[in-house]
């Protein structure tokens, strides 16, 4: 399972919770709300920086072996100020062992740029299947990344928010996108991101049960 943070809230009791109840926390992903502020040279920017660091240091106090991080949109392009930003929170999590994984979503150049300047065997890549089919659709990110695949946002692409979905109720070619994800070579989770958006009719039980469903035939799909 991914763990998402939320600021402004009590979330290390989500750490709890979820081991309590038998899962295993793969990864955990980064707040979203100001991923584009990350080369600004105002305070803004720099609390992008530290909520980073804090989550290299929640990684490492529960555990956790991967944070997945949004870089900014294509229109805020990584800076120098942006690359050093980055380049303290991968030395941390260097320090600590915790692997840092870029995802993909309207960010194809910044995360090519990241990806380049970053070599180390901490960083590398989360892959995000319905933000590639929205803002990419006709770049192989898979062959491009996923010799460096450290997670996976696993979604389908249609519904109210065009995004979200559970696999197999939109439009996205999940053979395809399955069996490029076996051949990368990547041993970890089928990881679902999906939200209850357009699921409002079922009970939370019902929509996990229905999750697990949809993750455990996507996930017999990983064969060459």
């Amino acid at each position: 399972m991914e763990r998402q943070v939320r600021q402004g809230s009590d979330y290390q009791k989500d750490v709890q919770y979820a081991r309590s109840a038998g899962l295993y926390i793969e990864n955990i992903h980064t707040p979203v709300h100001e991923q584009n502020c990350l080369s600004l040279d105002n305070l803004d920017g720099e609390n992008v920086f530290h909520t980073y660091l804090q989550c290299v240091k929640d990684c490492f106090q529960y555990n956790i072996t991967t944070m997945v991080i949004h870089l900014p949109d294509d229109e805020h392009p990584v800076n120098d100020l942006g690359i050093k930003r980055l380049e303290n929170v991968i030395s941390e999590a260097e320090k600590k062992n915790i692997q840092v994984a870029f995802e993909n979503l309207n960010n194809i150049l910044n995360l090519a740029l990241v990806l380049e300047a970053f070599q180390s065997k901490n960083v590398g890549y989360c892959y995000d299947s319905c933000h590639h089919l929205n803002y990419a659709p006709d770049d192989d990110l898979l062959k491009l990344y996923g010799n460096r695949l450290m997670a996976l946002h696993l979604q389908d692409n249609g519904g109210k928010h065009n995004q979200h979905q559970l696999p197999f109720d939109g439009n996205i070619d999940w053979v395809n996108v399955m069996k490029k994800i076996a051949l990368t070579g990547y041993q970890g989770a089928t990881s679902l991101e999906p939200m209850n958006w357009d699921y409002e009719h079922l009970s939370i039980q019902q929509f996990l049960d229905l999750a697990y469903q949809k993750a455990k035939k996507a996930d017999e799909m990983r064969t060459i």
